[in-house]
């Protein structure tokens, strides 16, 4: 029987290239680290490509700043604002922003990174912190040029970009964050499990039931939706792949209320 979830995913990578998006595939370092990331077509033309560690990020940075000055006065696409959407727990990155980026690529470069254990993102580290995504983030950006972004994060993603404008001040100039803390302490996680009717956050963000995934889509979601249940038992199976991993990540999240620091972000 034919997955819905799965059988949706060529038709959405179908649409997003025929917005002028294509799919790159960035090797961050050698021990294994890759980024999968929907990157404006002016990257890489017609088809996706990958990025080696060997490709001199500032070559590449250079080459975008060239082709900038020489067509600033035909408003190229390389002269727009740069956009990074970063996706939360519940998907990956092109499913979380099927329906934004329709609207947004006419006037925004947009960069729609998969997380590492989302999508086709994966790592060898060992390293499971929003510290480590962030950086993961970041290095995609620098390897393609980015320079200067505005940053928009959901959930999960809300921490990373946190992480991400703390960190490099000068590459995130703003952020846009929904349904997230900067810091995931002990009292947070405690209230937030408590409001929300759930015994823990690898319950609520890793469901295994069908009752579980409808608890999390129905927050994770403004308006309520109806989908037949094999719709949600397809999304199942194809959206919480890398259990173990997961689960690790969420424990990377969890700090002491006595240790959480809160920066004083810049932008």
């Amino acid at each position: 029987m034919v997955n819905f979830i799965e059988a949706q995913k060529p038709m959405l990578s179908r649409l997003m290239k025929m917005a002028g998006l294509r799919p790159i595939e960035i090797e961050l370092e050698p021990a294994g680290t890759t980024m999968h990331i929907w990157a404006p077509k002016h990257h890489v033309g017609k088809k996706g490509t990958t990025i080696s560690p060997l490709d001199d990020p500032a070559t590449a940075a250079a080459a975008k700043k060239n082709s900038t000055k020489k067509s600033k006065k035909k408003r190229s696409p390389e002269s727009r604002p740069n956009v990074v959407l970063i996706h939360g727990f519940a998907a990956e990155g092109n499913v979380t922003w099927q329906f934004n980026f329709g609207v947004l690529v006419s006037r925004y470069n947009l960069y729609i990174p998969d997380l590492m254990f989302f999508g086709k993102s994966s790592t060898a580290s060992a390293d499971r912190s929003p510290d480590f995504q962030a950086a993961c983030v970041a290095g995609a950006l620098a390897r393609l040029g980015v320079a200067r972004c505005d940053v928009v994060g959901f959930s999960y993603g809300g921490m990373v970009a946190f992480k991400l404008a703390e960190a490099r001040p000068e590459m995130v100039r703003s952020l846009c964050v929904s349904g997230s803390v900067v810091a995931m302490t002990d009292a947070v996680n405690r209230e937030a499990m408590e409001r929300l009717g759930a015994g823990s956050s690898a319950e609520l963000l890793m469901p295994e039931t069908l009752k579980g995934l409808k608890a999390l889509l129905s927050i994770s979601m403004f308006r309520k939706m109806w989908f037949p249940d094999r719709f949600y038992k397809d999304y199942l199976k194809v959206m919480f792949t890398n259990r173990k991993e997961r689960m690790e990540l969420l424990q990377g999240l969890l700090t002491s209320t006595m240790d959480a620091k809160i920066p004083a972000f810049q932008q």
